[in-house]
């Protein structure tokens, strides 16, 4: 059995050999990459997966779940309206990454990954000319597939296992090269419930081994987790060890930095640390909504459970996040460094539907914390204006003395370059998980909000065939009362404006 290195001396070799290869391949070969200007500030992006900003204390919402974000919020800009591309992981990531929407980028699908022209356009590779070390992380072994993509635009691509406690993924070992395609067969064949095809004696022992060392993980952290280990895709982690390597490799790392962390806490299983679960057992619930066409046939009952332990679970990323700051800020790390705090999408516990792995398009869903602490910032401000995932990658450029790329489809945040008038912008959101990725959008959830407005187009889908719903979102926060009409002057205006520019999405496709 080879030898494998452990986290803390893989954070001690960073010091010594800041373009480590992984995976037996060099990721330094950008050619665009040369030398580090002193005053540029390090980037360090923080992603939690299914972090819905209608459920932090940040946002007013009821439980106090998030104190620690709350406080650094008095040292940050606050963006109050601020809305993933993508209604899951795989889109909204890459419209991160990008700055492009799902229409454009077409990673449509659950693992699908970005069209050919975008994985030279991305966050790494706009911060290669600018001589920045660029990092990339991710629990989430979706996200994992976007970043091989762009691999050869990162110096560090740290692979997942580096931060569990267990690994049973061999697509990354085995065929570095060809990731993707191996991870998703490999990703098939586990949800079927068969083992790695290696050979059929290793695929025995593997049916036995897997089993009694998750049981033997479960049981030496049940103190800890009474609800179980926080998993995903066969990988088990605590988000404590993965706050600990930030911190540490941050500290070791060559500057200016950019470095992406997608952590996945709080997605679902929601297994908060013991100390958090039971915290919210108040007794309070939201006012039901009614099921709509996409209920997943969940009792309101049930969907209360599962808020009180989501709560729980964000109060959990909460505090870990406290400590992240307060190391931070007692090293002065805050000092020279740009700190973002943002998610990919929410979740729901609403109309009979539970998570995120529907066409559904609510704020819930599709709202997300944005949260931006400037190098030394000392002062609050608050942005109300609506904005998208797709300004981060122009925003942070203009921030670092650089000027956005033309394929970007964002615009600079407000408070981070000149003010504009947001009242003749309007952002999308696109969930196609269905529809084939190089193909005309036909089976869709689209989502326009401009201002206050909120309209959502169900295309394609046979519980609501081609549906139209509109709300007012400061009259109507719950979106509890559909508006649209299709006499309505408003609602045909925005209605064409969705319509256009799917129809451009369409004809750009055509011409790729």
């Amino acid at each position: 059995m080879g030898y494998r290195i452990s986290r803390r001396e893989f954070t001690r070799l960073l010091a010594g050999l800041p373009f480590l290869p992984m995976a037996g391949e060099s990721l330094s070969n950008d050619p665009l990459r040369r030398g580090t200007s002193i005053s540029a500030p390090n980037i360090l992006i923080l992603v939690f997966d299914a972090l819905s900003a209608k459920h932090l204390s940040l946002h007013g919402y009821p439980r106090r779940t998030t104190p620690n974000l709350d406080r650094f919020a008095e040292q940050a800009t606050v963006f109050h309206a601020h809305y993933s591309a993508g209604s899951y992981t795989t889109p909204g990531v890459a419209s991160l990454f990008t700055g492009v929407y799902p229409w454009t980028h077409r990673a449509l699908n659950l693992h699908g990954t970005v069209a050919h022209p975008y994985e030279d356009r991305n966050l790494f590779s706009a911060f290669g000319p600018a001589g920045y070390h660029r990092v990339g992380f991710s629990h989430n072994l979706f996200v994992t597939s976007l970043m091989y993509q762009a691999r050869r635009h990162l110096d560090l691509l740290i692979p997942a296992r580096e931060l569990c406690l267990s690994d049973d993924e061999l697509a990354d070992r085995l065929f570095p090269h060809d990731y993707n395609v191996a991870f998703w067969s490999e990703w098939i064949l586990m949800r079927k419930g068969y083992s790695p095809p290696v050979s059929l004696f290793i695929s025995l022992l593997d049916r036995v081994r897997r089993p009694r060392r998750q049981a033997v993980l479960e049981a030496e952290h049940r103190a800890s987790f009474p609800r179980g280990l926080p998993t995903m895709h066969n990988l088990y982690f605590i988000l404590e060890e993965a706050i600990d390597y930030i911190l540490e490799s941050t500290a070791q790392s060559p500057q200016p930095y950019l470095a992406y962390y997608h952590l996945l806490p709080p997605h679902e299983p929601y297994t908060a640390r013991r100390e958090f679960v039971g915290l919210f057992d108040d007794g309070w619930a939201p006012e039901p909504l009614p099921p709509g066409a996409f209920s997943g046939g969940h009792t309101q009952e049930t969907l209360n459970r599962k808020r009180v332990e989501y709560d729980e679970y964000v109060a959990y990323v909460d505090a870990e996040f406290g400590r992240l700051i307060d190391t931070m800020s007692r090293t002065g790390a805050l000092d020279n460094t740009m700190l973002i705090v943002t998610s990919d999408h929410g979740e729901l516990f609403e109309r009979g539907i539970a998570g995120h792995m529907t066409p559904a398009l609510y704020d819930s869903l599709i709202r997300v914390p944005l949260i931006i602490s400037r190098p030394g910032q000392r002062r609050r401000r608050d942005i109300h204006t609506p904005t998208s995932s797709v300004d981060l990658l122009p925003t942070l450029l203009q921030a670092s003395g650089q000027e956005a790329p033309d394929w970007c489809e964002g615009r600079v945040l407000p408070s981070f370059g000149p003010e504009t008038n947001a009242g003749d912008r309007s952002l999308f959101v696109v969930e196609a998980k269905s529809n084939p990725k190089m193909a005309p959008l036909t089976k869709a959830s689209i989502a326009l909000i401009n201002g206050s407005r909120k309209l959502i187009h169900y295309l394609g889908y046979p519980e609501c065939p081609d549906s139209w719903e509109l709300y007012d979102l400061t009259d109507d926060p719950g979106e509890r009362h559909n508006q649209y009409s299709p006499s309505d002057p408003v609602a045909e205006t925005l209605r064409s404006e969705l319509e256009y520019r799917v129809n451009q999405a369409t004809v750009a496709l055509s011409e790729q």
